[in-house]
């Protein structure tokens, strides 16, 4: 543990003094260097004495998330300062080495001063996650995006072309803070008017009683005409806090799982239901969070006993990595399977259509959107709420509107 803590304290040195050079090459007025001193020193008391203050039994707070806001916002750009000044410095030292020992100048300085435009570069990379950050924090969360995806399916029933399912998944209700936004996220969800909801999973970050302040936001969603489905994410657990005893550690569990039926969404738990439209039938199928490296509850031999391959299912699975590892291989043939969890890290890079970028695909293989094997379909929602970091860069929280056509995927 004071090793680790070593470590982190000797990394922050470094990037304050990195930082500190490149404020100083710019800022000549004295006052305003200590000044700057003064707020990097107490920001860091602040920021190093509320990690310390982090109570496993409560788990994540307001203000543990306001911390890693800060945390985020105040470190990063002097990451991005640290590596632009760290590239100048092994520029700096190859040109003195080559000065010294080539040109055998040993008159000049061995090392270059630090160039002016280069400090200034750095600030200027760095106000882009700073300001982003503020924006995530302020706006970014918040700015809910309808997403609409159609999926086409040569073995869809006839009656079923053209049905559409909304999705929603990772609520994580105890970070909300903003009654007027998360009624207008309820508005969007039911203007859509889809024939079916979905709702994949983490309605709280840890404990039932988050939940309650909003259970009548969320009873505002209206009945949709083939129900309102839902399966338990790794945050319904109570996996992340230390429990008193193992009872209220199950107490709590009961009380999550009653929540979703509190806010009328059935909860499938390792089980399937039938679907039925104008003479034919879909499988619905539901499992328990099952991830790589998370809890692994589900089971999907169980949630689809006595399914065959010729059943058209949709399956509901929390963690995409169960698609990866598992749904996709299964030969049963799982034609649709819908997943949140990974909030596309909530920090990201999305031009739709074009380009997506985030740090959580190096997490996950299928991160956000929609992907396919041999015909069959993950499609991984951005998540509608936000959990550890109080924002949204990048990657906005989603309502998805899937419609199932029925016929050969266009080129």
């Amino acid at each position: 543990m004071i090793l680790r803590l070593f470590i982190v304290g000797a990394i922050l040195f470094i990037i304050e003094l990195y930082a500190f050079q490149a404020i100083r090459t710019l800022v000549k007025l004295r006052w305003a260097l200590i000044s700057y001193q003064i707020i990097s020193f107490f920001l860091f008391a602040f920021i190093f004495y509320s990690f310390t203050q982090f109570d496993r039994s409560v788990g994540q707070t307001k203000q543990t998330m306001f911390t890693m806001g800060l945390l985020l916002v105040v470190y990063l750009p002097k990451i991005v300062m640290t590596v632009i000044l760290l590239g100048e410095d092994v520029f700096r030292l190859a040109a003195g080495a080559i000065n010294y020992f080539i040109d055998n100048n040993s008159n000049a300085d061995f090392l270059p001063s630090r160039r002016k435009f280069v400090s200034q570069i750095g600030l200027g990379l760095a106000s882009i996650p700073f300001l982003s950050l503020i924006y995530g924090i302020f706006e970014g969360k918040y700015n809910f995006k309808v997403i609409k995806q159609a999926i086409y399916f040569p073995d869809l029933p006839d009656a079923f072309n053209g049905f559409t399912i909304t999705q929603i998944s990772d609520v994580h209700s105890g970070s909300f803070d903003n009654p007027e936004k998360i009624n207008y996220a309820i508005d969007l969800v039911n203007q859509q008017n889809s024939d079916m909801i979905l709702f994949t999973g983490d309605i709280v970050n840890t404990h039932a009683k988050e939940m309650i302040p909003w259970l009548d936001t969320f009873n505002r969603i209206k009945k949709h005409e083939y129900g309102k489905f839902s399966v338990l994410g790794n945050h319904d657990y109570g996996e992340y806090v230390t429990w008193p005893s193992q009872q209220a550690k199950a107490k709590n569990f009961q009380d999550i799982k009653n929540l979703y039926g509190q806010i009328g969404f059935q909860l499938l738990l390792n089980e399937h239901t039938f679907i039925e439209k104008g003479g034919d039938k879909i499988a619905l199928v539901g499992v328990e969070n099952w991830g790589k490296n998370f809890k692994q509850a589900g089971d999907l031999n169980k949630a689809s006993q006595n399914l065959g391959t010729d059943d058209f299912k949709i399956l509901m699975s929390h963690d995409p990595s169960h698609w990866n590892e598992v749904v996709q291989h299964d030969d049963k043939h799982f034609q649709l399977t819908l997943s949140g969890h990974t909030h596309g890290m909530q920090f990201g890079i999305e031009i739709p259509g074009v380009f997506k970028w985030s740090l959580a695909q190096y997490v996950y293989k299928q991160w956000a959107g929609l992907y396919e094997n041999m015909g069959r379909y993950v499609y991984v929602n951005r998540g509608f709420g936000f959990h550890a970091y109080p924002g949204r860069v990048g990657i906005m929280p989603e309502i998805t509107v899937i419609q199932l056509i029925k016929g050969e995927k266009l080129a």
